[in-house]
Formats: C-alpha cells, sequence, structure tokens
C-alpha cells in the first residue's frame, strides 16, 4: 500500500485504503439497519444484535489480514466478515432463514461461518473461541504456512477458563495467533468495573509472557496499524499478541433490551466518538475526499443493500425433510 495522509503516524495506510474502510463501516451499519427494520417487521426468527459504534474495530482489524488468514468473529463482528469477503446477499439470507443463507436455513443471525472466506463459525460460549482458535493456527504452523488467526472475544469473555488456557497454549506453542478483546463497555447488563479490577485488560498478557497492547477502538488507523503489528509477528513466528480495543455498545444486548442499565452521560460521551464520523472528518481535514465521493458511496451501498435484501426474500425456505443434512456426520460405509 502507498503513503498515509499528512501527519498520520503509520505509513501503512493510504487514502484509497481509509476511504474501502469508510465504505465498509457505512455498509455493517446500513446493513444492521435493514436488519432491525425486518425484525421489527416480523419477518426474522430469533434475537438481532447489533455492532453500533463499534464498526470501526471489526472493519479496521480485518482490513490488516491477508488472504488466506483466518477470522473467529462475534456477533458483533459483522464488518469483519463483509471484508473478509461474505457476500451481503448470503448474510440476508442466514437473517431470513432462508437456503440462501451460509447455515442454509439452519440457524440464526450470525451464527455462521464462510470457510471458502477464512471466516469461523462463532460460538456461543465465547471463550471456547479462544482454544478453537488455537487448534486452526496451530494446524497452520504445522504446515509451514503460518497463515494467522484474528480472534475476537468480549470483555466479559476474558474472565472464562477457556479463554485463560487457550491464550496459555497459543503462547507456549508460539502459535500465528492475534486475539482482540473488544472492550465495550458492558458484558450483557454488568460493566466493566464490576467484571474486573484492573484498568486495561490487555496488562493480562504479562502472565502469558506476550505482547499486550491497548488502542482506540474507535480510531480505525490505529486499531488497523496495532492488528498489523501483530499480525506481522505472529506470522514471523513469534507467537501472539494481545489486543485490547477500547469501543462502546451503543444499544443494548440485542433489540429486545432497552439498556435502561447504561448512564446516559455514556452514550453521550460514545456518541460524539462515532467511528465512521471520525473517519469522515479525517478524510475532510486531509482534503482527501474527492467531489461526490462520499455520496457515491451512500448511493451504492443503499443500491447493494436493496439487491441483496431482494434476493435474499426471493430464496427458498429450507425443506424439511433435509433438516438433518449438514448437522450430523454421515455414518461410516
Amino acid at each position: 500500500m502507498a503513503t498515509a495522509l499528512a501527519g498520520e503516524s503509520t505509513a501503512v495506510l493510504d487514502r484509497d485504503d481509509l476511504v474501502a474502510m469508510y465504505y465498509y463501516m457505512t455498509l455493517t451499519r446500513s446493513l444492521e439497519d435493514r436488519v432491525r427494520n425486518l425484525y421489527l417487521q416480523g419477518k426474522l426468527v430469533g434475537a438481532v444484535y447489533r455492532s453500533l459504534g463499534q464498526e470501526g474495530t471489526a472493519v479496521a482489524s480485518a482490513y490488516a489480514l491477508e488472504d488466506g488468514d483466518y477470522i473467529a468473529p462475534l456477533i458483533r463482528d459483522l464488518g469483519a466478515s463483509i471484508v473478509r469477503g461474505v457476500p451481503i446477499d448470503r448474510i440476508f439470507g442466514q437473517w431470513l432463514g432462508r437456503v440462501s443463507g451460509p447455515s442454509s436455513g439452519r440457524d440464526g443471525n450470525l451464527h455462521f461461518g464462510y470457510v471458502e472466506r477464512g471466516v469461523l463459525t462463532p460460538i456461543s460460549m465465547l471463550g471456547a473461541t479462544i482454544p478453537l482458535c488455537c487448534g486452526v493456527a496451530l494446524a497452520a504452523k504445522r504446515r509451514g504456512d503460518y497463515r494467522v488467526v484474528l480472534a475476537y472475544i468480549g470483555d466479559g469473555g476474558t474472565n472464562t477458563g477457556d479463554f485463560h488456557e487457550g491464550v496459555n497454549f497459543a503462547a507456549t506453542l508460539k502459535l500465528p495467533l492475534v486475539v482482540l478483546v473488544e472492550n465495550n463497555g458492558f458484558a450483557y447488563s454488568t460493566p466493566t468495573e464490576k467484571q474486573f479490577v484492573v484498568k486495561n485488560l490487555a496488562i493480562r498478557a504479562k502472565a502469558y509472557g506476550i505482547p499486550g497492547e491497548v488502542v482506540d477502538g474507535n480510531d480505525v488507523v490505529a486499531v488497523n496499524a496495532v492488528t498489523r503489528k501483530a499480525v506481522r509477528r505472529a506470522r514471523a513466528g513469534q507467537g501472539p499478541t494481545l489486543i485490547e480495543a477500547k469501543t462502546f455498545r451503543m444499544r443494548g444486548h440485542a433489540e429486545h433490551d432497552d439498556a435502561f442499565y447504561v448512564p446516559k452521560h455514556l452514550l453521550e460521551e460514545w456518541a460524539a466518538r462515532d467511528p465512521i464520523a471520525l473517519l469522515d472528518a479525517r478524510l475532510t481535514q486531509s482534503g482527501s475526499w474527492r467531489d461526490g465521493e462520499r455520496e457515491r458511496i451512500i448511493e451504492r451501498v443503499k443500491r447493494e443493500l436493496d439487491t441483496a435484501v431482494g434476493a435474499a426474500e426471493q430464496a427458498a425456505a429450507p425443506d424439511p425433510e433435509t433438516q438433518q443434512q449438514g448437522v450430523y456426520a454421515s455414518p461410516m460405509e
């Protein structure tokens, strides 16, 4: 990639990269707006989880990877899956429970994998994601290709035994793993100050003998830079890095949760640090926007979403006779 914008601390991202991340974040937020509308219309089955306010963390970190790498996203990491190339019509097919979804109508919301693009299926018991990623990273190391695995975990998920065992295992074997903790203020309704005493979760990296980094999760340039650093280290065989991205969940745990437990002043403070608005301001202040470019992106997103929703709504519902296909292993002959 070319030179950075004037005044930037990194020479990794050029203007086109930042515009691309603006597009991905705008697409993510607008897609989730459409999903919420479908939910309110009664067209979806199950809960809707949004990444409103923390799209920058998922998009900027996934943008640091190369083809062939893996991600293990959580329910608020839709942006990472889009960056890695999961088609949005298939995402709507998943939400609508159609055969066009990655799980062919067998699961809902973002509980899907897309292995052809290196996207691993989320595990509802979030801490268990880390040992899974260790297995993928170990396989990559043994093959000698050092494909990097980027594992996402929430602040609450770091308090599970699976998390600690997994990170320690990765550190001991120097696996090509990057663990990104999305500290968004609440584990469902439990604020961070009632989960742990340490100020920064990244300090826990010292216990495993690996680097720990703290980054502003709403600053896409900073997130991308620290993730690239960790990815380079992992690919060079130097082992994992623990990154803590400070961000905020601007909605309740899901659309059925009105977030009454979140102090109003916190929502106001973080609304002023919206990652899309911050990137827009960066591009504006540097004179990097081309005439009408922002508006063309917004129109492009609308057009793509209209097409994707239409395709998903036209897709067939799954045949009940096939409900066990792809769920259980075929009997050995």
